[in-house]
């Protein structure tokens, strides 16, 4: 685990990222997603997400991104992102934080890195999170972590194979 390097992206990492995230998705969601999703345009706004998060770091520190890349040799292998809580619903769960992505790529799995990565852009504050009920594998790793489901459900039309549900510790 050592030879796992966490620290703040900058906007050189933003096009590693952009990749990491799209790779993420296609060895955990492929087989629920509609045909065609993994577009130019897909990975194009990935880019776009995390220039301006990257951007945003520097320029509004007020809004309190908590971002963190997981890198091994010179590949980026995971990211993580939290943020205060976005929505009136989901601040009224009492969570301060949002876990807004955690990924690691599948062959990085078991390492300890994700762990590394949700400690380093949580600690032990009150946060919540949507997790895919379609991925058994985060939702014991956030269990292991103390969340818990709280019944909240959510469809999104671009993927509509997909569930997520909403996971609090506080």
């Amino acid at each position: 685990m050592s030879s796992y390097l966490l620290r703040v992206p900058v906007a050189d990492d933003v096009p590693q990222i952009a990749s990491l995230l799209v790779e993420c998705w296609k060895q955990t969601y492929a087989e629920l997603l509609p045909e065609g999703f993994f577009t130019d345009e897909h990975h194009a706004s990935r880019v776009r997400q995390w220039e301006r998060i990257t951007a945003d770091l520097h320029e509004r520190p007020e809004m309190g991104l908590r971002p963190m890349l997981a890198v091994f040799g010179e590949q980026a292998v995971g990211v993580a992102l939290a943020g205060p809580v976005r929505s009136e619903s989901d601040r009224a769960t009492g969570a301060k934080l949002s876990l807004h992505m955690l990924y690691v790529l599948r062959e990085h799995h078991g390492t300890g890195v994700g762990q590394r990565l949700l400690d380093a852009v949580l600690g032990h504050e009150p946060t919540m999170l949507w997790v895919a009920q379609e991925n058994p594998r985060a939702i014991a790793f956030y269990q292991r972590n103390g969340f818990s489901f709280d019944g909240r459900t959510e469809q999104d039309p671009a993927a509509p194979a997909i569930t997520d549900a909403r996971m609090l510790r506080l």
